[in-house]
């Protein structure tokens, strides 16, 4: 096991307006009992021919141009804070709870090889999590970030741990994008734009609705316990690059006739819609047919992004710096799935319901609800989406990172980016009863 050692536990203090307070919005507030994302992201030095400064100047770089870029985005210097008197819960951006600062870690690792972490596809789980801070969120007030960079053998780890009811995956790239170009020195001009306020999210019901959502999955505030509590044992994960190629591969199992005889109803598939059904596919026939049998009923679930849906009105701003998704449950049957043409199968009944849910993003708005009477042993979690330019937002003036993985995964979980050098970066958490044949059945169909 990997050793890490704190060397310094500071904190980043950015002047904040006094009396900047944030109420959530009900698309934010299930996330105050789920409320964790980790991301690591690992630099090789002289990687591409970039050249890593001294640990110290490096730090000393992401301290100085994260304090400008919290400047910019108030929310992430704040506090999750919970208002009694009127049952709210809310982003303190100011006083003694919201300007309290974000927590900086500075660790190191001398057995810790950079380069074997960032090449390896099978994840060295330990090592991951250390080079990531915890955050402290069991209770009202909250940390909404945290930051740790570790010097390791041959580079340096930049980890993050945000707030889920603060930020969502695309908030998150937003943020580490403004962040690296400060650190560059550049100017990035979309930082201006962005907007934190949670009044553009118009959702029928208003406040009242983010109250009792409040009330209904946190109902011992300021009490704040995790609904999904993290699995007993350490589970497999592994990480899959998938090109160009593979995904026009998996994308021609929708053209033309499925290999039932059938003809092919839906549009040419997104890459999301056919990496998801190659997932899904592989998910049921690891598990077939020990946990689950032809009868039954297996679910996929994902997120959609609301921003710039018409189906919100006035539409939420692309810019808009908050979480801002719902959810997209499809279902099958599991002998369709297994058939020879299950993945032309599942890429269908996918795209039927993404169709649906960008018609009407808010018809599931309420997730958690939908997902607590799903079998989570049939159940398949895509996050993440094919659309992050998880490698090309993030060079803080050294070079883009090798890896960069997160680090919260549960069973049954895939997580999306755009690869380095183009198509797709999936990676899977997997159960290890079942991991190797998941991965076999996934790999054998990229051909």
């Amino acid at each position: 096991m990997p050793t890490v050692n704190i060397m310094e536990v500071g904190h980043v203090v950015v002047p904040q307006p006094k009396d900047l307070v944030v109420r959530l919005s009900a698309l934010d507030a299930p996330w105050v009992a789920n409320p964790l994302i980790q991301r690591v992201l690992l630099f090789v030095h002289d990687a591409g021919g970039q050249q890593h400064p001294p640990f110290e100047s490096l730090v000393g770089s992401l301290r100085a141009s994260l304090v400008a870029t919290l400047a910019r985005l108030p929310p992430l210097a704040g506090r999750v804070v919970f208002l009694p008197s009127t049952g709210d819960a809310a982003i303190d951006c100011s006083g003694p709870e919201g300007g309290g600062g974000v927590r900086f870690v500075i660790a190191e690792s001398d057995d810790t090889d950079v380069r074997r972490l960032a090449g390896d596809a099978d994840h060295d789980v330990d090592a991951f999590e250390a080079l990531v801070p915890e955050l402290k969120v069991e209770a009202l007030p909250a940390e909404v970030l945290a930051v740790q960079v570790t010097r390791l053998k041959g580079g340096v780890a930049v980890g993050v741990a945000l707030h889920h009811a603060v930020v969502d995956g695309r908030s998150v790239w937003m943020f580490l994008q403004a962040w690296a170009a400060a650190c560059r020195g550049d100017d990035d001009a979309a930082v201006a734009t962005m907007t934190f306020d949670r009044a553009v999210v118009a959702i029928p019901g208003g406040e009242e609705l983010a109250r009792s959502t409040l009330r209904k999955y946190a109902p011992n505030l300021p009490l704040a316990a995790n609904m999904f509590p993290s699995a007993p044992i350490k589970l497999p994960r592994r990480t899959f690059t998938i090109t160009t190629k593979h995904i026009q591969h998996l994308k021609q199992c929708m053209s033309g006739q499925t290999t039932s005889g059938k003809p092919a109803t839906a549009p040419m598939p997104s890459s999301f819609v056919a990496i998801a059904a190659l997932a899904w596919v592989s998910f049921v026939r690891s598990k077939h047919p020990t946990a689950i049998a032809t009868r039954h009923n297996v679910y996929l679930f994902f997120f959609i992004d609301c921003r710039g849906r018409p189906g919100i009105d006035p539409p939420v701003s692309e810019n808009y710096f908050g979480t801002c998704i719902t959810g997209c449950l499809v279902k099958a049957m599991a002998r369709d799935l297994l058939a020879v043409d299950g993945v032309a199968v599942a890429m269908e009944v996918i795209q039927r319901e993404v169709q649906r849910t960008a018609e009407d993003p808010l018809g599931l708005w309420d997730w958690m609800d939908i997902v607590s009477w799903v079998p989570l042993d049939r159940l398949v979690g895509i996050n993440g989406s094919t659309r992050f330019k998880a490698y090309e937002v993030t060079d803080f003036g050294w070079g883009a990172p090798s890896r960069t993985e997160v680090v919260t995964m549960s069973d049954g979980r895939v997580v999306l980016v755009a690869a380095k050098n183009g198509g797709v970066q999936a990676s899977v958490c997997m159960h290890p009863d079942h991991a190797r044949s998941f991965n076999s059945h996934f790999l054998d169909s990229l051909g």
